[in-house]
């Protein structure tokens, strides 16, 4: 046994003495085919869709939701298969992909994704990164079937027409509109906005003087004592607050806002007649008169709904106020454009009342990946600069950002 490792060890330290040169270079040639075939073999079976969905995470997931859509059975008899879409076409994207698609082989070892609660929780993550890579290369894999210049445009419908003209007029990728085409949609309360750590970082750092008016960066929970002991309800993001004291972690503040005098008025609102939510309180402290003081009361007469002005007094964490709501609406302006314009011209802010805007912005925030603080911050957005603050009919007039707004 001995002999048998010193001859290896000569072998491969001193080859040219045991073999000829043409032999090693056949045999590292042969050895080279061998290994490439190895390779590409292995790179055709795993980009089999058997491959795929031969993982329990991957068959009990994502097979059935894409089993629902058009992609799995259709008219044409033309089928999408996993690696259709999720593999690149490219060798060397293919490789890169095959190399990041190890995490979520090792997500599936270790159980990170092993379960449908599991899997539902980490899909915004899977998601992003897809969105990301079909975003930097054009959605490639996509216009393999489904390219700007193969379209009829006349045969779409008037709506989709001018979509898609649009799109391919600025070579858009397709992802941008087409998100949840094939696989559900992830929650996007799991998703992060990182402006908002800006904003957070704003004002922990912000001095604030007992009453002057400040503005929440993010919702804030309301508590009935300074211990912050007992939740009272939650007070929303861009909520003009007047502040009483500051002892340790906790800050008085005062509220004078608005409700309607129907059921127990939980929902308080920053302006008369308008439906722009400052705070929601618990049912059961909403109609203590301890705790609110009812200013006064008037119809609107636009729905015949009595509307009441109510304060109150509230505690609420230290660090979480800021002086100005500008950087808030910044924030939210450059979410409005960036995402509702990605597959149609936006309308202007003030084109639409603040009671309409709320409709119209849930039924196309689906489409964004807006996640669910910024899709709050930016509705509270358009109404605020919505068409009851424009100076000017659709124009681009400065709201009223008190908080004891009434309308004529």
């Amino acid at each position: 046994m001995k002999t048998l490792f010193a001859f290896i060890r000569r072998l491969f330290l001193r080859p040219s003495a045991r073999i000829g040169l043409g032999v090693l270079v056949t045999g590292g040639f042969i050895a080279g085919v061998i290994a490439w075939a190895g390779f590409n073999k292995a790179m055709e079976a795993t980009n089999q869709e058997r491959f795929c969905i031969s993982c329990h995470t991957m068959h009990d997931n994502l097979l059935p939701e894409l089993q629902k859509t058009v992609h799995w059975n259709n008219r044409t008899g033309v089928r999408a298969r996993c690696p259709d879409c999720h593999v690149p076409h490219a060798f060397t994207d293919k490789v890169a992909r095959k190399m990041q698609a190890s995490r979520e082989v090792w997500g599936h070892l270790v159980g990170t994704i092993a379960t449908r609660d599991k899997f539902k929780e980490h899909r915004i993550v899977l998601a992003q990164r897809e969105w990301a890579r079909f975003a930097a290369n054009g959605s490639k894999e996509c216009r393999a079937c489904h390219d700007y210049k193969d379209m009829d445009f006349e045969r779409m419908r008037p709506t989709s027409q001018v979509a898609m003209r649009n799109a391919a007029s600025r070579n858009q990728s397709c992802v941008d509109c087409h998100k949840g085409i094939a696989h559900q949609l992830p929650d996007m309360k799991g998703a992060h906005n990182p402006a908002f750590d800006t904003l957070v970082s704003t004002a922990a750092g912000q001095r604030v003087e007992a009453g002057a008016a400040y503005f929440t960066v993010v919702p804030q929970d309301l508590f009935a004592d300074e211990a912050m002991a007992t939740r009272i309800g939650v007070l929303e993001v861009a909520a003009k607050v007047k502040v009483l004291e500051t002892k340790g972690d906790a800050q008085q503040v005062e509220l004078a806002l608005w409700r309607k005098n129907k059921g127990y008025g939980r929902v308080w609102y920053g302006h008369f007649g308008l439906n722009i939510t400052s705070a929601v309180l618990d049912k059961a402290i909403a109609r203590d008169d301890k705790f609110v003081t009812v200013v006064e009361s008037k119809e609107d007469p636009l729905t015949g709904l009595e509307w009441q002005q109510v304060a109150a007094k509230a505690w609420i964490r230290k660090g979480s106020l800021i002086d100005s709501v500008e950087p808030i609406w910044t924030i939210a302006r450059a979410s409005y454009s960036t995402s509702c314009s990605v597959c149609h011209r936006q309308p202007d802010e003030a084109h639409f009342d603040a009671n309409t805007w709320p409709g119209l912005f849930g039924g196309m925030v689906g489409f964004t990946s807006m996640d669910g603080d910024t899709a709050k911050v930016v509705l509270k957005y358009l109404q605020t600069h919505s068409s009851d603050f424009s100076t000017t009919q659709h124009g681009a007039g400065a709201p009223d950002t008190t908080l004891q707004t009434a309308r004529p």
